[in-house]
């Protein structure tokens, strides 16, 4: 088993062999791949090791030292954190070949066409439809709420291909070409005032069946896998003390002592509490996630995320006074990715109400948790057993 000790010695050989001053950028990204130095636990030949995941820390601190360049993974976190997981489980030896690569180094942009405008926070009852024609699936229905879709050349696509079964069994999981005839992507403004949402409309939209994760009609247990580690990429990423939202309003209360209320300080402290208890589960569940894939605790992360950003968000606005209601640019953007901390505090205030909405709303997480976490009996459901085609919409 590769060890923390090889690990260092390893990257030390490949940055002796790619200096980071002198080499491409992409370049170096593919060479860091084939070296097995991309994701240590993926297997040889697919950017890793073979080596526990717990070790990734170390090949990263070594080559960040160096001065190496990242795949910039705010731009492709969807293809980072959810598609790659679900490709590497389920993928075919080709599809892991074609896919991981680019993916990891950037090349190839990922998003993800699961939300409908009727298959939301029930997202089995999703009505995109895929129908079976020689080698190819024929694709025709909406998706809503695409982060990134602007930017992307695939998508992980879920599609009902069997509409006589409960809502479940019929889906299947497919990736979906970006560039291919019948994708039409189209802007969601924001109350931001950016669209880095989208809808997709998908028009007789050809996918090879080859391009197919999983077997048919086993959509849904695939788009598990995604839907773990979304929350887990979204709720659980790797922060310092003070990272993110509470690092910057604890810096204006250090900067600014002209706006400190007694009041303001007591609620302070406790999100700092939050903040912190909320960062060291993060890395409790990362640990965890090293020995394995995720599971429904990830949903428990991601609520906590949610919460906390909306409240610090809004206990800066409120610090901040007259200061808080100002807003540096409503100009119609439709940016590459989303920086919390990169803004003022106006827009950390109104891009965090959509944290409690992306990656499965609270409402949805909260039951997950409940029923699968904490064991608690399930909310009675009449539609389990019906065929989609029966359900009333």
């Amino acid at each position: 088993m590769t060890g923390a000790a090889e690990l260092r010695r390893l990257a030390a050989e490949f940055l002796a062999a790619h200096p980071p001053a002198s080499t491409d950028r992409l370049d170096f990204l593919r060479a860091r791949f084939d070296a097995g130095l991309a994701w240590v636990h993926y297997p040889e030949g697919l950017g890793g090791l073979g080596a526990p995941r717990s070790l990734q820390g170390v090949v990263d601190a070594e080559l960040a030292a160096a001065g190496a360049p990242d795949n910039d993974p705010r731009r492709n976190g969807i293809g980072l954190g959810m598609a790659a997981p679900t490709i590497l489980k389920y993928g075919t030896d080709e599809q892991k070949q074609r896919f991981l690569k680019p993916l990891w180094t950037g090349e190839e942009v990922w998003c993800q066409l699961f939300s409908e405008p009727g298959a939301g926070s029930d997202l089995a009852a999703l009505g995109t439809r895929a129908v079976r024609d020689g080698d190819d699936w024929v694709v025709n229905g909406q998706k809503v709420w695409t982060s990134g879709a602007h930017n992307a050349r695939w998508a992980i696509l879920i599609a009902r291909t069997d509409p006589d079964v409960p809502k479940h069994a019929g889906i299947t999981y497919f990736a979906c070409d970006m560039t291919d005839p019948g994708v039409d992507v189209r802007p969601l403004r924001q109350i931001t005032g950016e669209a880095e949402f989208n809808e997709v409309f998908l028009t007789d939209v050809r996918i090879p069946d080859a391009h197919r994760l999983g077997e048919v009609g086993d959509g849904w247990r695939v788009a598990q896998t995604t839907l773990n580690n979304e929350r887990v990429a979204i709720g659980g990423m790797a922060l310092p003390r003070e990272g993110g939202m509470i690092g910057k309003i604890a810096q204006t209360w250090r900067e600014r002592p002209d706006l400190r209320t007694h009041d303001l300080h007591q609620r302070l402290l406790k999100l700092w509490v939050d903040a912190e208890v909320a960062r060291l589960t993060g890395e409790r569940l990362r640990q965890q996630l090293a020995q394995g894939q995720p599971g429904p605790e990830g949903a428990g992360i991601k609520l906590g995320f949610a919460r906390l950003n909306q409240e610090i968000s809004g206990l800066e606005v409120e610090l901040l006074g007259e200061e808080g209601l100002l807003y540096d640019d409503w100009t119609m953007r439709r940016p590459e990715s989303v920086d919390f901390t990169g803004r003022e505090a106006g827009y950390r205030y109104l891009r965090s109400k959509g944290n409690s909405i992306e990656g499965g709303t609270s409402e949805v997480l909260l039951n997950i948790v409940a029923e699968r976490v904490l064991g608690l009996p399930a909310e009675p459901r009449t539609d389990k057993d019906v065929a989609w085609k029966d359900l009333a919409r």
